[in-house]
């Protein structure tokens, strides 16, 4: 299917956070557009908006993972986790393509500064969440800091099934999850991208395998539907599992491998291409519950920018293949 002029038109005019993947991924614009691009996100929309959040000892939200005070007595009554804090903030600086340069030195500053909430543990050294170290570890890729620990954390505690779960830590299961295997798989290829080191890849391809033996849609015990949020399509994804962000990643490896689209992607392609409109977009889905900094996508059952970019490369990607 190709895009309507109007839709292409509709994605140039959103922020340059998404204009410079547009151009890249979707137009195959030459590097010296994109990248031109790209280079206005720490200065305009989302990207400075958030750059000017950031607290002056190098956090955000004056805490690791939440707001400083969040428990201490100075909870909100307010639904689901706060996005706020530095890793998420980091989190979206650098999927939005920020130049580490912006951010000077922040990762000094993080060293000295910043705590995690669980056992008031060194920021850089990540703590026991497999999802928080997969965050911490492409962070500190991206911003040059010394993630050393975090290198060996990762095939260490793989389970034997072949992925990771966050409750595996605290005793809770020795099963791996699909939503704690894709954000460690996310973290591990973002490490290799931003230092050229290959010594994750081994594991990263036995997460993958995890993935690809359930269709990155199916239970592998009984073939049923592993859950609702397989189809459940939002901006952002934080930490949540969707067909859609598992193939983007699929994608994006398949790009730095050098290899071909699996066969078994095939299921949740299709699941893809249903949930896209007449019209070449994606709708918004439920957004997961929050403060935020600010709004970067559509309300809830409106097109979105950021879906309709992510699902068009992943369809193109898949049909090409």
């Amino acid at each position: 299917m190709t895009m309507p002029t109007e839709t292409t038109d509709w994605l140039l005019d959103g922020d340059p956070a998404v204009r410079w993947q547009v151009e890249r991924d979707l137009l195959d614009a030459p590097d010296a557009v994109w990248q031109a691009t790209r280079a206005r996100v720490a200065t305009e929309g989302f990207g400075a908006a958030q750059l000017a959040a950031q607290d002056p000892d190098g956090q955000w939200a004056g805490g690791a993972h939440f707001p400083a005070g969040w428990f201490d007595g100075g909870r909100p009554a307010e639904p689901g986790q706060p996005w706020t804090a530095t890793s998420w903030s980091l989190n979206q600086l650098r999927e939005w393509g920020v130049d580490a340069a912006a951010l000077g030195d922040t990762a000094e500053r993080l060293d000295r500064n910043c705590r995690w909430e669980y056992d008031d543990m060194p920021f850089w050294g990540g703590e026991v969440d497999v999802c928080i170290n997969a965050f911490t570890l492409a962070n500190g890729a991206w911003l040059g800091a010394d993630v050393s620990r975090l290198v060996a954390w990762f095939p260490e505690h793989r389970l034997e099934d072949g992925g990771w779960n966050c409750e595996a830590e605290e005793g809770d299961s020795v099963r791996s999850s699909f939503h704690s295997t894709l954000n460690a798989l996310r973290g591990m290829l973002s490490y290799e991208v931003f230092t050229g080191d290959t010594s994750l890849r081994d594991a990263r391809h036995a997460g993958e395998e995890y993935l690809l033996r359930r269709r990155l849609l199916y239970r592998e015990s009984t073939g049923e539907r592993v859950g609702e949020f397989v189809d459940h399509f939002v901006y952002p994804a934080r930490h949540q599992y969707s067909a859609l962000t598992a193939l983007d990643h699929f994608r994006e490896a398949a790009l730095v491998d050098g290899t071909a689209p699996d066969e078994r992607i095939a299921d949740a392609v299709e699941l893809v291409r249903a949930a896209r409109q007449p019209d070449g977009t994606w709708r918004q889905g439920a957004p997961l519950p929050g403060r935020t900094w600010l709004e970067v996508d559509a309300p809830e059952g409106e097109p979105s920018r950021w879906l309709t970019l992510i699902g068009t490369r992943v369809l193109d990607w898949a049909d090409r293949g």
